[in-house]
């Protein structure tokens, strides 16, 4: 997942599991060129009878097309969210349309967690972290740390690695917005 990790700039989002918990918390920063032009964007959404959680990174637009046609995918597999983020990888990596879509998505529900992105890869954490975003390696490396070595619940363990990355990237705030399911 390195290589996706700084693919796009301008965000964090984090997505934590302990528990029979998954959270996914996102930063509300929108940056145009060098400035801040927004503190408090949505950039996670609930889907398919609030039962998934999702996250994004990249540019607003392609991320809501991209939530659009993943929700559809959903109600086509019946909410089988590996199957509905397999078929949407697929269709993203060879449909002409979505081809040049510019944004990463993270996935999860009760079960599982997906990093999706627009060639083709489905991943699924070994650890139930995953991240995206300019400050996703080091809100990762924080959950990571915060979920061996503590007994913190994904909410506290989400909030603390995303006050740590809005502390060291300039490009994540510290107005998060946090599903948890």
């Amino acid at each position: 997942m390195g290589h996706f990790m700084g693919t796009f700039r301008q965000t964090t989002v984090l997505c934590v599991r302990r528990d029979n918990h998954v959270v996914v918390a996102a930063d509300g920063q929108v940056t145009l060129g060098e400035g801040v032009v927004k503190h408090h964007a949505r950039k996670t959404r609930r889907l398919f009878n609030d039962s998934i959680i999702t996250g994004f990174a990249g540019s607003t637009a392609d991320a809501l097309s991209l939530f659009a046609r993943f929700e559809s995918k959903l109600q086509e597999y019946h909410g089988n969210l590996a199957r509905a983020a397999v078929e949407l990888a697929k269709d993203w990596r060879t449909e002409r349309s979505l081809r040049h879509l510019n944004a990463l998505l993270v996935v999860a529900d009760a079960k599982s967690t997906f990093l999706l992105s627009g060639t083709g890869d489905v991943i699924e954490p070994d650890d139930g972290i995953c991240a995206i975003g300019s400050g996703g390696p080091y809100a990762q490396a924080a959950a990571r740390a915060l979920l061996r070595h503590t007994q913190m619940p994904a909410r506290e363990i989400a909030e603390e690695s995303m006050r740590i990355a809005s502390d060291i990237c300039i490009f994540t705030n510290s107005n998060f917005t946090i599903e948890e399911i």
